[in-house]
């Protein structure tokens, strides 16, 4: 009987080195976990020591410590409210998520610098009336109460995967702060009732917006039966139209703290900017086009340029108008500290811009993909045509709030858009004649109406469930306010009486 050949191998080495494998796999994990509370830890350090650098005074601290929370509420927005930027182009598998976080990022930084200075200003001076407070100090607490309060809550919902308005959020936090200041009259009721208006006008405007483009899109290139020459033929027009009204928003409203442009000047900039997009966009479309079978799924490919720019372009616009919700508090702080209360001629620091600007990025890098399934995937089906519409319309609506100083909520429209084209989508289904012929020329089917009428019923129960959806999304609204409010207030008065 032959002997077993002697093992070369230590066994208890082996054990002892799969034993060191294993330690350093859960070490990994539980690093990456730690990762991105310690990078948010790290910003907000940055901006300590960034406002400290800035700021000095014998109220330096306080300063400090405010730039802390505004940098922890730039990344709650970056977390819960950007995902309506780029959530869309995500859900229709336009763009892939790291794509999404770098042209959201980017553009969000570029609005808030230099399109965000307006509506900071709505946001500090335009809600309480800081005279009727305690002195400048008083002033001081009731803004770092509404910021700390508002940011607890959007961290809290961003937890519970619900994206809410973070405009509401802050506006609840200042209203119950300057309540329990100074009382109900020290808050500016009419210009309340105005911003109020505005969250509702804005998401019929971007449903009716965001329908009128699918309408287009359908009537002109979708219900076509040459898809592709429709196509070449119209797609440029939408990229010029874009890029022109984008283009003179920027030059009349978004630097006009650099430099005056007369509203005839900004059109003609913005209409030229339209007419070169169109020059060069007409040869890219083609050539995109050219081997393209003629039917809906080729009209992908042809829509991933313009989901692209539309998403950029709410990233600038979100920048531009949401960024106040970090930084008009933290304004009003550093304006304060110094004895000065803000008004409506104030103008916030490029330094106070640029910690709202990083933070809703920081924020968006590190906790921003989980709400972007959400929004982009779970909430309602989205293909790239769709996911333009709302991109588009959205972007729209929130650039012109911004050039009117309104600081609406991005949320609410981009669910207005969402639900506008669902809308338009369940009537067009219904009423439309060009679609009835084209699908009879399709299928040969003469009778189409009578037989769909069995799947009608069952697309009112699908789309039922995306409105309770909605409802469930408005419930939170409703309690955005009030909690941020009572909650403000209640940190008021601890604050208050530790410090006045």
């Amino acid at each position: 009987m032959a002997k077993p050949r002697p093992r070369l191998e230590k066994l208890t080495l082996d054990k002892d080195l799969d034993k060191f494998s294993l330690a350093e796999e859960a070490s990994h994990h539980v690093m990456r976990r730690l990762a991105a509370p310690g990078l948010a830890a790290l910003f907000l350090i940055l901006s300590m020591g960034f406002a400290a650098s800035y700021f000095t005074g014998a109220s330096a601290a306080v300063v400090v410590a405010a730039a802390a929370v505004a940098g922890y509420m730039a990344m709650n927005i970056g977390a819960n409210d950007v995902t309506n930027n780029v959530g869309a182009a995500v859900g229709a598998k336009a763009i892939s998520m790291p794509v999404a976080l770098g042209i959201a990022a980017v553009f969000e930084i570029a609005g808030a610098l230099i399109a965000g200075r307006k509506v900071t200003l709505t946001i500090e001076a335009g809600i309480i009336d800081g005279t009727q407070l305690v002195g400048a100090e008083g002033l001081v607490w009731v803004m770092l109460s509404a910021l700390i309060s508002s940011a607890i809550w959007i961290n809290i919902a961003t937890y519970s995967r619900a994206p809410v308005s973070t405009t509401h959020s802050l506006i609840g936090g200042i209203i119950g702060a300057g309540v329990a200041a100074a009382g109900l009259s020290s808050v500016k009721w009419w210009a309340i009732a105005g911003i109020t208006a505005s969250w509702t006008i804005s998401p019929v405007l971007g449903g009716v917006i965001a329908a009128l483009f699918l309408a287009f899109l359908k009537e002109f290139v979708i219900y076509r039966d040459d898809k592709i020459s429709a196509a070449r033929r119209w797609m440029p027009v939408v990229l010029g139209v874009t890029a022109g009204s984008f283009t003179a928003y920027v030059a009349v409203f978004a630097i006009d703290h650099l430099a005056f442009v007369p509203l005839p000047t900004g059109l003609s900039i913005g209409g030229l900017a339209g007419i070169a997009c169109y020059i060069v966009s007409k040869p890219w479309i083609h050539r995109q086009s050219e081997g393209l079978e003629n039917r809906n799924q080729s009209l992908r490919k042809l829509f991933r340029l313009p989901l692209i720019f539309s998403a950029a372009l709410l990233s600038f616009a979100h920048g531009a108008n949401d960024v106040s919700n970090a930084i008009g508090p933290l304004s009003a702080i550093v304006s304060a500290v110094d004895g000065v209360i803000s008004s409506a001629d104030s103008e916030a620091p490029f330094w106070v811009l640029l910690i709202g600007a990083l933070g809703i990025s920081v924020g968006l890098l590190l906790y921003g993909p989980l709400l972007i399934r959400v929004v982009g995937e779970e909430i309602t089906r989205l293909n790239p045509m769709r996911a333009f519409c709302v991109a588009l319309a959205t972007a729209v609506t929130v650039l012109l709030a911004s050039a009117l100083g309104l600081p609406i909520s991005s949320t609410h429209t981009a669910v207005g858009a969402v639900f506008g084209v669902g809308f338009f989508r369940e009537w067009y289904t219904r009423h439309s004649q060009r679609r009835l012929e084209y699908v009879r020329r399709k299928t040969g089917q003469t009778e189409f109406m009578e037989k769909g009428e069995t799947n009608f019923a069952e697309v009112r129960r699908r789309r039922l469930v995306r409105r309770s959806h909605f409802l469930t999304i408005v419930a939170a609204w409703v309690i955005t306010v009030p909690v941020s409010a009572l909650l403000s207030a209640f940190l008021y008065l601890v604050l208050s009486g530790l410090f006045l």
